[in-house]
């Protein structure tokens, strides 16, 4: 098993330092999404990790996908997330609850690389309270009339195909929201405004506009109502790989300060022989450290199908929130050098910020944690 994950972290590793490394600014500079680069990663199995072979898949663990997740962020974490969106959110809702047919369909397309999915839940007025969405799917027939808006959807411009959650009840009722399988190219399906971001600027984030977008009813993941249970289900094990890409980032951002740290002299020596700068660098390395196993612990939890609810709020809260920590002492270690685009410190520092707000930002993962801790 060991020799295995070992086996995969180097050819993630590998693929990462050949096909991503001598792009990653030019992509950051001119918020590239370079949709080649997972057609290769189809290829080589990291775009159907969860996937069981029958589909097309790897048919992997968490712990693999963990630390393909990893490697890949070290190098960009612009990759990394539209990776982690790619396979924890669309393929998954697709695996965890769409009917045979529909996974023979999707599938072996997503895991492939050939289609690039997204996963629609958000809206410019909904982002932690789901249950307001405005996005509407009526029924006529055996078909279903939506129309509404979704806002900050990974892929929403390139994907292939969407996962979109739409009320199909009344408002605030948890079983008011339905699962959809939408392929681009749908008429009433209309790609909009691509955001212009502060970092992960290689990874596409844009609206999507639905105007009386009319699909079949065989286009419904699971029973009716039941998408907003779907959703918090897949969003379980989506925190693990907004986890792992958090510690992709900060094991990054720890690496490039200890390097400079070893290369950049001072007073007549190297600057990491500074108690301020080699405390800095042992702060970094035990919340890494810690960030690793919380993850661990739930990967090791989800792969075993046991409840993994508090255990991923809490390796997401955590790693995302040491990665913006690490990050920032990374661009103070590289002093003035670190808020140039010439170090790789700086555009860490963009990164890590959106790990403490996607898939359910800081608080809610406090809330999360709290309110389970506090059941009994």
């Amino acid at each position: 098993m060991k020799d295995d994950l070992r086996l995969i972290e180097e050819s993630a590793t590998a693929f990462a330092e050949k096909e991503i490394a001598p792009h990653v600014m030019e992509w950051d500079e001119s918020q590239h999404f370079p949709i080649e680069v997972f057609r290769k990663m189809g290829a080589h199995g990291f775009m159907g990790v969860l996937v069981p072979e029958e589909y097309g898949g790897s048919g992997l663990g968490y712990q693999e996908y963990v630390s393909i997740i990893d490697r890949i962020s070290r190098v960009d974490p612009s990759i990394g997330l539209s990776l982690a969106a790619h396979n924890s959110l669309c393929t998954n809702h697709i695996l965890e609850f769409a009917n045979e047919e529909q996974k023979q369909k999707y599938l072996p397309k997503l895991a492939s690389g050939q289609w690039i999915g997204a996963w629609g839940l958000t809206e410019p007025g909904t982002g932690s309270d789901a249950m307001r969405m405005a996005c509407v799917a009526e029924k006529e027939g055996d078909y279903f009339v939506i129309n509404g808006m979704k806002n900050f959807i990974t892929h929403g411009i390139s994907g292939d195909v969407l996962v979109l959650l739409a009320r199909t009840g009344e408002l605030l009722d948890k079983h008011g929201i339905s699962a959809f399988i939408i392929e681009k190219g749908t008429p009433g399906f209309i790609p909009s405004k691509k955001e212009n971001k502060l970092g992960m600027r290689a990874s596409e984030t844009a609206q999507i506009m639905f105007e009386d977008c009319r699909i079949h009813r065989d286009q419904m993941i699971g029973e009716e109502g039941m998408g907003f249970i779907q959703a918090m289900k897949i969003l379980d094990g989506g925190r693990i790989s907004i986890a792992a890409l958090s510690l992709g980032i900060a094991k990054g951002a720890y690496e490039a300060a200890v390097q400079y740290s070893k290369e950049r002299e001072q007073f007549g020596q190297p600057i990491s022989s500074f108690q301020g700068i080699s405390f800095k660098l042992a702060q970094m390395a035990t919340k890494i450290e810690a960030a690793e196993l919380l993850i661990r612990k739930s990967a090791d939890l989800k792969n075993r199908g046991k409840k993994v609810t508090t255990d991923s709020a809490m390796a997401k809260y955590y790693a995302s929130e040491i990665c913006v920590e690490i990050s920032t002492d990374g661009v103070q270690i590289h002093g003035g050098y670190g808020y140039t685009k010439d170090y790789r410190a700086e555009k860490y520092y963009r990164d890590s910020k959106l790990c403490t707000i996607g898939e359910g930002t800081t608080e809610i993962q406090k809330l999360v944690i709290s309110r389970n801790i506090l059941k009994g």
